[in-house]
């Protein structure tokens, strides 16, 4: 929380406190953003090599502070350890993927050129980009807009979730030390009423990863101001498990899609459909994997479920619990918040689900899961499309006309066959209805932040 300019962080592993941090109010915010915009056309200005080579600089220094970053990003968000390394070392072939594509998605490109007349478009920065970026992957999903964006000739205001400053403070640390000016790449720092701050100034594009909820107050606001607006919001993603998978290995699978940074992922597994035939061989192989799961300190490495990063969520999973009990599901495993200090959930299965849970239809984002039997593909699909989200969605099967032609039938962004809980930078990120709009990674990830310049040219 803020206080007189201060912004409280605190461990959710031991509700110890870790630190305060100064946080910017309006003013500090419409000052930065001020420098910000006199800073940008001197950097898209500058030679995109001299831009290339403060982002290799960067990536040596992530690469070369690992150790220290990962346990900043522990602390404060109750990420295990080894998936802080993971979300590191799979920040650096993303870093790779954008420095080798940068050059050809701005690249002039002639469409026409015949009789004295020559047409060309011309990829130019937005200008000056606000990100207000999330806590549960805070490198891939900050670095997934800053990255681009910077290499694109933009300046980036970033406000860091406030239970991961820590870790957006690193980032701008070594940008800077990188040489990408303190005005290019500027911190905001503070809870909502910043990131409000930060919406009401002159931008170009704001990019934000979060909740429907607030993702939809964002459009609200910015709709009318014809910002370009990205928003990438929640999920309810769903799995179908068809009678000829192999269900222990489909079983393992979807449990560490299910529950991996405690189930804190916008596209965990967070629903899953498994033919009758094999039901019950599925869920028990899926409770064997989910009861190996370790919980515990997240600093320490052999811990699996790491701590709940926001308390009020707690109160979110116990709803859905509640809900899902008081409807007639069946509960194998878990359903109760841990006791000690800090914020502590259980690994919690349910089985004998069905549509009108919360549990199968609002995003959980915790260790929780439902295991629906169904009949067969039709029966599958109808549940997998009865949602608001449309993130990801997977098919387990040895068969891959079934499961091109499964997927196809389903309202995602992304598909998965035999496989969850992944992400691609040579991908677009992407999702349909309350999952949001725009996208980032791929070359497309790229090309979101510029806009294309039509130049129609003609000799005398």
């Amino acid at each position: 929380m803020t206080n007189m300019n201060q912004l409280t962080i605190n461990n959710p592993a031991t509700a110890a406190l870790i630190t305060q941090v100064p946080a910017d109010d309006a003013a500090s915010v419409a000052a930065k953003a001020t420098r910000a915009r006199s800073a940008q056309p001197a950097w898209a200005a500058a030679p995109l090599a001299d831009r290339k080579a403060c982002v290799v600089r960067f990536r040596a220094a992530v690469g070369a502070q690992l150790e220290v970053l990962a346990a900043t990003m522990t602390r404060e968000t109750g990420k295990p350890i080894k998936m802080s390394r993971n979300e590191l070392n799979g920040l650096l072939p993303r870093i790779d993927f954008f420095l080798n594509e940068v050059d050809a998605q701005l690249a002039t490109e002639t469409v026409f050129a015949e009789g004295g007349m020559t047409e060309q478009i011309q990829p130019t920065p937005l200008g000056v980009v606000a990100n207000i970026s999330a806590w549960n992957y805070p490198w891939f999903v900050g670095c997934n807009v800053i990255i681009p964006a910077l290499l694109t000739g933009n300046v980036v205001l970033y406000k860091p979730s406030e239970f991961a400053t820590l870790t957006g403070l690193s980032i701008a640390r070594l940008l800077h030390d990188a040489g990408v000016p303190k005005d290019v790449f500027t911190a905001v720092i503070g809870a909502g009423d910043v990131g409000a701050a930060l919406q009401a100034q002159k931008i170009d594009g704001l990019f934000f990863t979060g909740s429907f909820a607030t993702g939809a107050k964002i459009a609200q606001a910015l709709g009318p101001r014809m910002v370009k607006l990205q928003l990438e919001l929640g999920g309810k993603d769903p799995t179908y498990v068809c009678e000829d998978a192999d269900p222990k290995a489909a079983a393992e699978s979807l449990a560490d899609g299910a529950m991996y940074n405690t189930g804190q992922s916008c596209c965990s597994v967070e629903r899953i459909y498994v033919h009758e035939k094999i039901h019950d061989v599925f869920v028990a192989a899926f409770l064997d994997t989910v009861r190996s799961f370790k919980v515990g300190d997240p600093m320490a490495e052999d811990t699996y479920i790491g701590a709940i990063t926001r308390a009020p969520q707690i109160d979110a999973l116990e709803a859905q619990v509640l809900d899902a009990k008081a409807k007639g599901a069946k509960l194998l495993a878990g359903g109760t918040r841990l006791k000690g200090p800090g914020n502590w959930f259980a690994p919690t299965v349910f089985t004998e689900v069905n549509h009108t849970m919360e549990l199968m239809r609002e995003e959980s984002f915790g260790p929780i899961i439902g295991i629906q039997k169904v009949s067969g593909d039709a029966e599958a699909v109808k549940l997998m499309n009865d949602t608001r989200y449309g993130l990801t969605a997977g098919v387990f099967t040895p068969d891959e006309a079934r499961a091109r032609s499964l997927l196809a039938q389903v309202n995602a962004g992304s598909v998965y066959w035999n496989c969850c809980d992944r992400v691609s930078p040579r991908l677009p990120w992407s999702g349909h209805g309350d999952s949001g709009i725009g996208l980032t990674l791929s070359t497309y990830g790229i090309q979101t932040f510029t806009r294309p310049k039509a130049w129609h040219l003609r000799k005398p």
